[in-house]
């Protein structure tokens, strides 16, 4: 007797989701990465300037220098401006199929032990006709030897 799980397209189903939800959590997870690491590059670059700015006012600085210097740094700060906006976006865009992956995998292990203790019913149900069988083939044999 073979076992056949009735529900077992269902569970090829919610794996394919959980495998879907993986993957969308991957590249949520990729982009957020991406994201995080062109803000620190801009927060590097503004820290930098800033730095260098200070070193060479303390040397002597044009003021078409520090004017030129403002403005790069004003620029620096609408792009990480831009980019925290981004940061905040892809941070709830991964929270969010984090939630999604959790969900999945919870229905994917609730079928999964659906399976689990019906394998075990359909075991005892064998294990059930087999003590049956035995019992028949016990009977037969002592009602033969009755009779001899």
């Amino acid at each position: 007797m073979k076992y056949h799980f009735k529900f077992e397209k269902i569970l090829d189903v919610k794996n394919r989701e959980k495998e879907e939800a993986l993957s969308t959590y991957q590249r949520s997870l990729q982009a957020f990465e991406n994201v995080a690491k062109e803000l620190y590059s801009l927060l590097k670059k503004k820290e930098d300037l800033e730095a260098l700015q200070a070193q060479k006012i303390i040397s002597g600085l044009s003021v078409q220098e520090i004017r030129h210097n403002q403005h790069f740094l004003a620029e620096i700060e609408k792009s990480i401006s831009y980019y925290q906006q981004l940061l905040i976006k892809a941070r709830n865009r991964l929270n969010w199929n984090q939630q999604q992956l959790q969900e999945k995998n919870i229905e994917v292990k609730k079928f999964e032990k659906i399976k689990d203790k019906d394998y075990q019913s359909f075991l005892q149900d064998i294990r059930t006709q087999e003590e049956k069988q035995m019992d028949e083939i016990s009977n037969l044999q002592f009602f033969r030897n009755v009779r001899s």
